[in-house]
């Protein structure tokens, strides 16, 4: 079975945000509404401060709280992991943004019509996986099928694939990584490499 699992190598992110550029353009997104971003973080006391950059988006978590808490469903796991949002089912009272603990879920103030006023976010532009098969490509491997932000990711800071495959990169570096707010039990898809974790 499919899992798509996403890695970010803070050894290498540059902050330099062109992965969230990528992602409102090829996603339409809204001022204000950044599906992908990246986090300006200092760590250490003085003097051994560290600056560090960490991307941020859905988690796509296997336990997710804002499925848990929509009153309609339109907030669903697809197959493979994906956390996806059914616009036709979403009344946009905005649950799954407040249970969201990664603060990765909009009520979109979209001028597309058929977006506004409805739940969105990061769904690792499940639209290029879908084609996958069709197109007999890979993603993680093809640009075609692959999310916009690993695409544009000029340090190669961000890795994509399928967590089940043989010999799936992103599987190796999710075992030297963690996750955000693990405590939480959410079971997140998305990983981090840190500077303390060996070099792969």
């Amino acid at each position: 079975m499919t899992k798509w699992t996403m890695v970010a190598d803070l050894r290498r992110c540059i902050g330099c945000q062109t992965c969230t550029a990528a992602c409102r353009q090829a996603n339409d997104t809204p001022p204000g509404e950044r599906w992908r971003e990246v986090l300006d973080v200092e760590i250490g006391t003085y003097p051994s401060v560290q600056r560090v950059y960490v991307p941020v988006g859905c988690q796509q978590c296997a336990d997710a709280p804002c499925v848990d808490v929509c009153p309609t469903k339109a907030s669903f796991y697809r197959s493979d992991g994906i956390v996806a949002i059914d616009r036709d089912l979403c009344i946009g009272c905005g649950y799954c943004a407040v249970a969201c603990p990664y603060q990765a879920r909009f009520i979109t103030n979209s001028k597309d019509e058929a977006r506004h006023g409805v739940a969105t976010k990061c769904d690792f532009c499940s639209s290029r996986l879908d084609q996958a098969p069709v197109l007999g490509l890979v993603p993680g491997v093809d640009p075609e099928v692959t999310p916009a932000c690993v695409n544009s990711c000029i340090a190669g800071a961000l890795i994509f694939g399928d967590a089940e495959a043989p010999d799936s990169k992103v599987a190796d570096l999710a075992k030297k990584g963690f996750r955000l707010h693990e405590e939480l039990g959410t079971e997140t898809a998305f990983y981090y490499v840190s500077e303390d974790d060996p070099e792969d």
